[in-house]
């Protein structure tokens, strides 16, 4: 078999879908949060009329714009990969994904790309109205392109609505099948819940950081934690909820997943633990020191402490999913979940003391959870897709079926180019965004700088030009 550093051609086209769609992610993980803040910022400075908002509003316009430029690039590349490593993949799946991502680009891509301009440099150009409404076609350009993403890829979980055409080929039968899919609704619920989360927690660890730097009575810092601090308190609770519906759902649709994220390699008749730590080993099929809470799974995920659950020994080895992958990046997801709402309950605790503002522990803590988001939606993300394997469309088109006929050394080149590449570009980009951050907004933030724009040519002399400029200039002479 042709290998590159001791891995074939499907593991290393997998590894270098998973690098570059983890190194997306967490552009659109913050870009979707943030066009939402900034429409909510930009109305209350409308209403208001509160300074302090306007000044928040240009200071994360500006982070915004990076990582909104930087999501379009690493989403274009890793699209890419569907025609490169994924090409048999592409051809089979093409007519029923191929429909749904190109609706993604015409309603919601279009949507952002005609807006995005009147809201970064439109403010003082087309009047308070259109720049508002600018602000809020954009936010929800982001949320309809991730809804269009979330809908391919729940179909990809838990495929319906399609038929097996002659020649191999998935083509739709019934478009309203395939696009609300079984998963789909708690999916796209729980990731945006987490795109908010993720820039809430991203914005009060900003916050965090200034009111530990001394900037306790700035009103840009103040309200940023404050409301950081509110989405945290509010929504953490609603994620946990989401996320145990999402986790119901997938017990019923894709079995297998739950039992690795469980680690229950054994069935249990009588009631199920919920096993907080242990070792996976899927060679033996055990779960090595293990450390769990009897019947706390079953209690869970049946609703009942004695609901007998099944466990791998049920599923073939070759229909298994890596189980220690899945076991652990689920446990840092719901761990940093718990986190957040430690955090949320912990600041309404010091909201009600009235010292939101002058408790450093807090503000450390808050600090330190500031990029916990962006670890949370990987881990989550790593758990859906790692949890679907073998299968790339479940239950319907194996992983090891779906590569393009490639060498391992090809696809391992191209997998240290994009390392090397993504860390140097995106790197670049990260280092400006946290220098971005570390000052506090000002009195008088400026935004995004926008250049001069053409002159005008109709009817303008050099003189005209100068009188405009202000400079003083000779009288005519007759």
């Amino acid at each position: 078999m042709d290998t590159f550093l001791g891995f074939d051609a499907v593991m290393l086209a997998r590894m270098q879908f998973g690098f570059t769609v983890a190194f997306h992610f967490i552009f659109p993980a913050v870009s979707i949060g943030l066009a939402s803040f900034l429409a909510v910022l930009n109305g209350l400075f409308l209403w208001t009329k509160d300074e302090a908002y306007l000044r928040l509003f240009k200071y994360w316009l500006k982070i915004f714009a990076i990582t909104f430029a930087m999501g379009v690039v690493s989403g274009i590349t890793m699209s890419y990969q569907f025609g490169t490593n994924w090409s048999v993949f592409s051809d089979i799946a093409g007519p029923v994904i191929g429909p749904l991502m190109a609706y993604e680009v015409l309603t919601a891509f279009f949507l952002e790309a005609g807006f995005l301009g009147i809201m970064i440099f439109g403010r003082d150009k087309v009047g308070p109205g259109l720049h508002m409404f600018a602000c809020l076609m954009v936010a929800v350009g982001t949320a309809i392109s991730a809804t269009w993403i979330l809908s391919v890829n729940s179909w990809m979980q838990t495929p319906q609505g399609f038929a097996v055409a002659e020649n191999g080929q998935f083509v739709p039968e019934d478009w309203w099948a395939i696009i609300f899919n079984p998963s789909f609704p708690y999916r796209l619920a729980h990731t945006l819940t987490a795109a908010y989360l993720t820039t809430a927690f991203i914005v009060g660890g900003v916050g965090a950081w200034h009111l530990l730097r001394g900037q306790r009575e700035n009103p840009g810092v103040r309200t940023m934690f404050s409301m950081a601090m509110w989405m945290a308190a509010i929504v953490a609770p609603v994620q946990i909820f989401l996320g145990d519906a999402h986790g119901l759902n997938t017990l019923e649709h894709q079995p297998a997943k739950v039992m690795a994220m469980e680690g229950h390699f054994e069935s249990h008749p009588d009631g199920a633990p919920l096993y907080l730590f242990g070792i996976p080993d899927q060679e033996a099929q055990e779960l090595k020191y293990a450390v769990g809470i009897p019947k706390l799974s079953s209690l869970i995920l049946k609703h009942h402490l004695d609901a007998p659950l099944d466990g791998l020994d049920t599923i073939p080895r070759d229909e298994q999913p890596p189980v220690a992958v899945v076991f652990w990046s689920f446990r840092v997801m719901v761990g940093i979940g718990f986190a957040m709402l430690g955090i949320g309950m912990w600041s309404l605790w010091a909201r009600f003391r009235k010292r939101l503002f002058e408790a450093p522990w807090l503000h450390r803590a808050a600090l330190v959870m500031g990029p916990s988001g962006l670890v949370a939606v990987i881990a989550g993300w790593i758990t859906t897709e790692v949890g679907r394997q073998p299968y790339v469309v479940y239950g319907a088109l194996r992983t090891a079926e779906a590569h393009s006929p490639l060498g391992a050394s090809a696809v391992g080149a191209s997998l240290i180019a994009f390392v090397v590449i993504y860390f140097v570009i995106f790197g670049a980009g990260v280092a400006y965004i946290l220098k971005l951050m570390h000052h506090a907004p000002a009195l008088g933030e400026r935004g995004v700088r926008v250049e001069p724009g053409p002159i005008r040519t109709a009817g303008v002399t050099p003189q005209n030009q100068m009188r405009e400029s202000g400079h003083d200039i000779a009288p005519e002479t007759p």
